[in-house]
């Protein structure tokens, strides 16, 4: 399942590295939103791989407001639950609003009436 939020950055965490068991190298990164909700509005998700981090800590700072489509992901570690939150997509939260204005405008624009449709049209050639 894919869930959606958004909220303002917090906190970023520093980059973590490491190397797997089959010898592949990644690296994780972990930051922190407040959803400005009454209840449970700070949440923290994970951005693993080294291109997503990249692009992550280019494209981000404490403060932005953005939107996130993550997964939620579970592992069991000797008889111990871990949940996490995977970002997988994460946008600037207002980049979707013009696009929706736009649309809105152009539905208007198609939409408006001629004119009005019980005036007499008394220039009629016939």
């Amino acid at each position: 399942m894919n869930f959606k939020t958004s909220g303002e950055i917090t906190k970023i965490t520093e980059v973590q590295k490491g190397t797997s068991k089959a010898g592949k190298d990644w690296q994780k990164l972990t930051f922190v939103i407040d959803t400005k909700e009454e209840y449970n509005n700070i949440l923290a998700f994970d951005v693993f791989g080294d291109e997503k981090v990249e692009n992550f800590i280019k494209y981000n700072k404490v403060g932005r407001s953005v939107e996130i489509e993550f997964n939620i992901r579970t592992n069991e570690w000797k008889d111990k639950f871990f949940t996490s939150l995977d970002a997988w997509k994460i946008s600037k939260a207002n980049d979707t609003k013009p696009a929706i204005a736009q649309a809105t405008a152009t539905i208007d624009a198609v939409f408006e009436p001629a004119g009005d449709l019980n005036a007499t049209q008394e220039d009629l050639p016939f």
